[in-house]
């Protein structure tokens, strides 16, 4: 991102906004409410318009957000799996990630029967399972007890290790060793 300015509502969100990534970073994006990390995000996974400046972005991404993106019906191993199929990724990727945030007791299970901690393990799951180069995580920590919290640190450092990148919009302060932290402002009035 270069230069960058979203406005929503007429409030601008950040202007002047640049960000820049490569291969092994996880970058921690911190601010009150309302001072644009979903946005920044859903700007960088091309899901909402930016007013100005240049966003480019090579390699695919998987969003984890407040939408949980998993057919509430199926169990959730075959909800997962219809994901899976849709990024390309082979099994393994599925069953590994089912296995990083502790849900494979969990697999036969309708995903609508899920807790709202599960829920959240199921949707970082989801991206996991993506072999996404980058990961968009969205207060990802949210509803995670600290031995989910702990699974999910594993599962970014493995992710950069291995040459991924990770945007984290997080609330809480980095318990891992991140490449950049970047805090946003409250947005102002458009004129």
């Amino acid at each position: 991102m270069e230069n960058v300015a979203v406005i929503r509502g007429n409030r601008i969100i950040f202007q002047g906004f640049s960000l820049s990534a490569q291969a092994n970073d996880i970058i921690w994006v911190r601010g009150a409410n309302g001072s644009g990390k979903s946005t920044l995000l859903r700007i960088v996974a091309q899901l909402l318009p930016n007013v100005s400046g240049k966003v480019s972005v090579e390699g695919n991404m998987a969003l984890s957000d407040e939408n949980l993106g998993l057919d509430s019906n199926l169990p959730l191993e075959k909800a997962l799996a219809f994901w899976a199929n849709m990024d390309g990724a082979n099994a393994d990727n599925q069953y590994n990630a089912l296995a990083a945030m502790d849900l494979t007791a969990l697999t036969d299970v309708p995903v609508r029967y899920l807790s709202s901690g599960q829920r959240r393990r199921a949707s970082l799951a989801r991206v996991i399972a993506s072999g996404a180069d980058i990961w968009l995580l969205d207060e990802p920590y949210n509803g995670l007890d600290s031995a989910n919290c702990a699974r999910l640190d594993q599962a970014l450092l493995r992710h950069a290790g291995s040459g991924g990148i990770a945007l984290v919009a997080a609330h809480q302060s980095p318990s891992i060793n991140v490449t950049d932290s970047i805090t946003l402002g409250t947005g102002r009035k458009a004129a």
